[in-house]
């Protein structure tokens, strides 16, 4: 069973309430985006293998640890995951990037998948998905789907803020994945926006509203 893991650190708690308010303009919630994703990204990391090594310092040989070689793979679920993903490479610099591209229909609030680039070696690494937004769940319980069927074993799933009616969706689809979160909130409203939450996260990142 999958983990589920709310952030409640100061500096993540101080960020996440700076990006909800609405007077924070395009440069500073990008910046803040990719800030939190770092955050999150450390969290998430804490259980990567490590071996042990010799490294000769310049006092004495000292015995100390380094990651094992596990391959990562970063998926941003287009398009306001690609906020996420530099503040990620910040701590994964060598982790490869796939992308998966949905818009949500507007009527059903379903997402339409509408592009799918994954790293050729992608069954071979461990697969971070990243959206700011946990909303519904549709696009996370479909972009793991997708990545599944290229037969990934590990993925996790990386948001900012989730909605408790997605959340429990996604745990449910995918039992097997662990869920990071800087902030669960109260619910999702009639339109499928997560309330309070932060309005429309990829309009506010690109600054297309």
């Amino acid at each position: 069973m999958g983990k589920t893991v709310i952030m409640d650190h100061p500096l993540v708690q101080h960020k996440v309430s700076l990006l909800r308010n609405k007077n924070t303009g395009t440069k500073e919630f990008k910046e803040l985006v990719s800030e939190l994703a770092t955050l999150l990204c450390y969290e998430a990391t804490r259980d990567l293998p490590t071996e042990e090594v010799e490294i000769e310092t310049p006092i004495a040989v000292a015995k100390t640890h380094i990651l094992s070689g596990r391959k990562l793979a970063l998926v941003p679920i287009l398009r306001a995951g690609l906020g996420m993903v530099d503040g990620m490479l910040v701590l994964l610099p060598a982790a490869k990037v796939g992308h998966i591209g949905m818009y949500r229909n507007e009527e059903t609030l379903e997402p339409v998948e509408y592009y799918c680039k994954l790293p050729q070696d992608i069954a071979e690494r461990e697969v971070i998905v990243l959206d700011p937004m946990l909303a519904t769940g549709g696009s996370a319980i479909d972009a793991v789907t997708q990545i599944k069927k290229r037969g990934v074993k590990s993925i996790k799933f990386i948001g900012i803020i989730g909605a408790p009616e997605g959340l429990a969706k996604l745990q449910e689809a995918h039992p097997d994945v662990d869920i990071y979160l800087a902030a669960l909130d109260e619910k999702l409203n009639e339109n499928g926006y997560i309330v309070p939450g932060l309005g429309d996260a990829g309009d506010r990142i690109f600054g297309t509203k």
